[in-house]
C-alpha cells in the first residue's frame, strides 16, 4: 500500500470526489472534471480548517492538484503533478483512454482494483469518468482554469520516460511548464508504468518527502 510510505512523516488525506469511491453517486460527472474536482479539495481543506496543505495529484489527478493551487494559492504550499499530459490532452488520449478502459473491464487484477476503489458499481463510475474525458477532449476544454504564470505554490513535475498511457514528448512538455511556473522543478524516472508514484513507489516517497522538507 502507498500509504505505508508516507503516513510516518506526513498527516494524509485521501480524497474521494463526487461520485467516486464511497462518496454520494451522481449522475453525470462535468466535462470540466478537473477544474470542478479542484473544488471539491479547496471545499474539504477549508472544511477541515487547514492552512498551506501539500497535494499529490496523479493522472488526472495532476490536474485536479494544479487547479487547486491555482484557485486558493493561499491554501496550498507544494504541489506535486505526476504523469500526466500537460497543457493539453495528448492528440491520442481518447484512443489511449479507450483501450485501457477496454482492457480494464476485462481484466481480472483490473476489475479488483476498481471494486476496491469504487466499490460493486464500479463500471458505472468508470464508464461517467471516460464519457466526460471524452467530452473534454473532443471539445477541447480548457484543463485549467488561470494560466500556468500565475501559479504561485512551488511545483514538482514527476512521470517516467516508459509511460506508455502519456504523451511520448513528457520530459519536453514539463520543461515548457517548468519555465512558465514561478517555482517549479522536476523528477523523471527511467523505468516504471503508468503512474510513477505507483511503479516507483518507494522512490517516489522519498523524492516527495526532499521536496516536500526542502532538501531536494
Amino acid at each position: 500500500m502507498l500509504l505505508t510510505l508516507y503516513q510516518d512523516h506526513f498527516q494524509v488525506i485521501l480524497m474521494d470526489f463526487l461520485g467516486n469511491g464511497r462518496s454520494e453517486r451522481i449522475p453525470t460527472f462535468p466535462a470540466d472534471l478537473w477544474i470542478a474536482q479542484a473544488g471539491q479539495v479547496v471545499a474539504l481543506i477549508e472544511h477541515l480548517k487547514l492552512e498551506k496543505v501539500n497535494i499529490l495529484g496523479t493522472s488526472g489527478g495532476a490536474w485536479t492538484a494544479i487547479n487547486a493551487g491555482l484557485q486558493r494559492s493561499d491554501l496550498v504550499e507544494k504541489i506535486i503533478a505526476d504523469s500526466f499530459d500537460g497543457r493539453k490532452l495528448d492528440d491520442n488520449f481518447i484512443i489511449k483512454l479507450l483501450a485501457e478502459r477496454k482492457y480494464a473491464k476485462n481484466d481480472h487484477e483490473a476489475k479488483q482494483f476498481y471494486i476496491w476503489c469504487q466499490g460493486d458499481d464500479w463500471e458505472r463510475v468508470v464508464d461517467l469518468d471516460t464519457k466526460a474525458l471524452v467530452e473534454c477532449a473532443n471539445k477541447q476544454i480548457p484543463l485549467f482554469l488561470k494560466p500556468l504564470e500565475d501559479l504561485k505554490p512551488s511545483i514538482l513535475f514527476t512521470g517516467s520516460y516508459e509511460d506508455m498511457m502519456c504523451r511520448k514528448d513528457m520530459m519536453k512538455e514539463y520543461e515548457a511548464m517548468e519555465k512558465l511556473v514561478r517555482n517549479g522543478c522536476i523528477h523523471m524516472f527511467n523505468h516504471g508504468n503508468h503512474p510513477a508514484v505507483l511503479s516507483n513507489a518507494e522512490e517516489y516517497a522519498e523524492i516527495v518527502y526532499a521536496f516536500i522538507n526542502d532538501v531536494m
